[in-house]
């Protein structure tokens, strides 16, 4: 009986580099499996045949492979689970690849034109190649090609046919380069240039590719698929660094480095005010907030971050354009920029000369007679006052809450005003004019204790007094600073009121500022009050700044979330630990921006506005530094300057925004090692005689680290304009 041949079905099952060799579906057990049954199979004798013995030295060496087979490796890990080519794409499990290859230029091309491609915003990888080629080389080939194009224009010019311009134009470019080459200005590469895209089914794959070839060829710039190549493709731009498909265009050094994608996120446009550096790159970061879908904008950070440091230098800035500044100041942080720009500083406390009545009508302009009526002004103002009275009183019932609107109702008809727009320029009634009338009224007795504090008790005259000012154009700041802490956001709620109807019945450009908001977002009226004005400034040419530390408060609240929502320009400064985690899943940000909020200094953030976003670092001026400071070292120091003799001011070492803590002016010049300077003469005692001294010998100014010190930033070259074009020199080879 014949034997059968020996391992016929696992011939390579002991064989280095086979298919199978690591499987990622298989173990050791069933390849042993298959290795036992082979072995027994092969190694049944034969009648005529003697059985040999186990080699121990040819089965020991099958351990290690075998254990092999059944650990995972990085090719387990990274192959897909299928691999299909099909002529004109690929498909990677669910994946479709689809490689695209560059095969002509224009003459002319823009700089930085590959960062349209770069920035496309879908899975894509591009593969440059670069081979440069020896110039001697080179200039053989434009020699011969050079005397073939004389040669032909010579037999022309003979024949006495009509001048070709053609040749003309191709005998000069070769001439110029054989120039520039001899003279080493430049030299020649052949440069291949692949595109694959990556998609989730083959019609999304089909659209992207016409986008890409559609966007490519509005620059003259023209692709093709890598048909029947789409392997060599898709290894030419995975990478590994090998050119599979070697598709070659010659192009000189200029040429070239328009290709290259030097880019990286910029925030800059020809109007608007200097927010900061960009520290991607130290570009300027120029914006308009008033260019975007809305000019709202929201800042967020922990204390002591810098955020009222850049949002009062937006102020400044903002200010020099002629945009009205009207700001809520919690903390008396304004005065000193109010003072130095001549504002209105307005202090709204009890022991306070101003007042703002709640009941007061705005005075409409001649463009907003004609869209709103007089019915529309009173509703929109009992409106109001309802919401302000249901904060005094803390709380009411559903039957108060219709008592109280109708009370209010009446409080106007007493002072004979009605829908009648005229009627409106009567004397508004006060506070104890509604409670009055809420004491003839049934059900009302309760709120009528709860609102004589208002009027009678502790904080009577702040809320029941006529208005004794006018919100002038200009910087206004109102201070609720003197305030307690449960009439702020009762005095909040009041003062936007009394400026927002300002603001719809005189449209002009403003800017509001709320500073420290998360004191409304702890009332449902006050919060509520915020949303709407989020959502309505935009049409009345109004900017909402909203700026809070306690992001965690102000993101958890519905209303503090819409307002983010509704805010197309977001200032995110230095994180703590606790917040950031909220604070990234609010904006999406990415690990390495989480790590850029929690480790940046004072002064730097990031910047977003609308679908763009950038780090910034907050710089000021010596003059703006000395405005808007709020290190309290500083305030200090500048106010022992006020008080005794003030020396010449010099810059500060550092930049206010990167160190605001740090003093700009020394007020005491420093301790020498051996002797010491002799104190001012105002500061000497009138009987003391100081023997003489040889004056200190004078110190060197610091020098100024600014945008234009080398010190502060590392000089970058700039890169060329977009609408500088370069030629593209493409010389025939043959």
């Amino acid at each position: 009986m014949p034997q059968p041949p020996a391992n016929a079905n696992n011939q390579n099952l002991n064989q280095k580099d086979t298919f199978w060799e690591e499987p990622a579906n298989s173990g050791p057990g069933v390849l042993q499996n298959k290795a036992k049954h082979a072995v027994k199979k092969t190694q049944t004798p034969t009648p005529q045949a003697k059985p040999q013995p186990k080699s121990s030295k040819s089965t020991a060496p099958q351990i290690p492979e075998f254990y092999k087979q059944g650990m995972a490796s990085v090719l387990d890990l990274i192959a897909p689970a299928a691999y299909k080519m099909e002529p004109n794409y690929l498909q990677l499990g669910n994946t479709y690849v689809r490689t695209l290859f560059v095969f002509t230029y224009p003459r002319y091309v823009q700089t930085n034109w590959l960062a349209t491609i770069i920035n496309y915003d879908v899975t894509l990888d591009i593969s440059m190649f670069v081979y440069p080629i020896p110039t001697k080389e080179m200039m053989n080939q434009l020699k011969k090609k050079a005397g073939q194009l004389e040669s032909s224009l010579t037999i022309e010019r003979e024949k006495g046919m009509v001048r070709n311009p053609e040749l003309e134009t191709a005998v000069e470019n070769i001439e110029s380069l054989r120039d520039v080459l001899q003279k080493g200005e430049m030299r020649i590469f052949q440069f291949a240039l692949y595109f694959t895209i990556y998609a989730k089914s083959l019609d999304e794959l089909n659209t992207i590719t016409e986008q890409l070839e559609s966007t490519l060829g509005g620059m003259l710039i023209y692709t093709k698929q890598a048909l029947l190549q789409m392997e060599q493709g898709f290894n030419s731009t995975i990478p590994l660094g090998n050119d599979e498909l070697k598709i070659f265009r010659n192009l000189d050094t200029a040429s070239l480095s328009t290709t290259f994608p030097f880019t990286s996120a910029t925030l800059s446009s020809n109007d608007g005010i200097l927010y900061g550096l960009n520290r991607h790159n130290n570009s300027l970061i120029l914006f308009d907030r008033f260019n975007l879908e809305n000019a709202n904008s929201v800042v967020f950070a922990k204390a002591g971050a810098g955020k009222s440091y850049l949002v009062k230098l937006e102020a400044l800035r903002s200010l020099m354009f002629g945009v009205d500044l009207i700001i809520i100041d919690p903390e008396n942080e304004y005065k000193t920029l109010c003072e130095a720009v001549g504002g209105n500083y307005l202090n709204i406390s009890i022991n306070s000369d101003k007042r703002i009545n709640p009941f007061d009508l705005p005075k409409a302009g001649a463009q907003a007679k004609k869209d709103a009526s007089g019915e529309d002004i009173l509703r929109s103002n009992i409106t109001m006052v309802h919401g302000l009275v249901s904060l005094m009183l803390g709380s009411v019932t559903p039957e108060e809450d219709a008592v109280l609107e109708k009370a209010i109702y009446e409080t106007y008809a007493l002072k004979d005003i009605t829908a009648d727009i005229e009627s409106q320029k009567n004397t508004p009634p006060l506070l104890p004019d509604l409670q009055n009338v809420l004491a003839n009224m049934t059900g009302a007795e309760n709120m009528v204790k709860r609102l004589s504090k208002f009027t009678e008790g502790t904080f009577k005259g702040l809320f029941d007094q006529p208005t004794n000012f006018e919100l002038d154009a200009g910087f206004s700041v109102f201070s609720v600073r003197d305030l307690e802490d449960n009439l702020r956001p009762i005095a909040m709620y009041m003062v936007l009121n009394y400026v927002w109807q300002r603001v719809r019945f005189d449209m002009k450009k403003r800017i509001m500022i709320i500073d420290e908001a998360w004191w409304m977002m702890q009332y449902e009226d006050s919060a509520k009050f915020l949303y709407a004005l989020a959502k309505r400034a935009r049409k009345y040419y109004l900017g909402l700044t909203v700026i809070s530390q306690d992001v965690e408060d102000f993101l958890d609240s519905k209303y503090g979330r819409s307002v983010v929502n509704n805010s197309s320009m977001q200032i995110l400064m230095k994180q703590s630990t606790a917040a950031i985690e909220k604070v990234a899943n609010v904006f999406g940000l990415t690990e390495g921006e989480k790590f850029l909020l929690l480790e940046c200094e004072v002064g730097e953030g990031l910047f977003f506005a609308g679908l763009n976003h950038v780090a910034i670092k907050v710089i000021a001026s010596y003059t703006e530094d000395q405005l808007i400071t709020t290190s309290p070292q500083q305030l200090l120091e500048l106010q022992g300057l006020e008080a005794g003799e003030e020396p010449e001011a010099q810059p500060p070492e550092t930049p206010p925004a990167a160190q605001p803590s740090q003093t700009p002016t020394e007020a005491v010049p420093p301790p020498q090692a051996e002797t010491q300077a002799p104190p001012p003469q105002s500061q000497m005692p009138p009987t003391q005689i100081q023997p003489p001294q040889a004056p200190p010998e004078p110190q060197p100014p610091p020098v100024p680290q600014s945008p234009q010190n080398p010190q502060a930033q590392p000089q970058q070259n700039v890169p060329a304009s977009k609408n500088d074009n370069i030629a593209l020199q493409t010389p025939p080879i043959e």
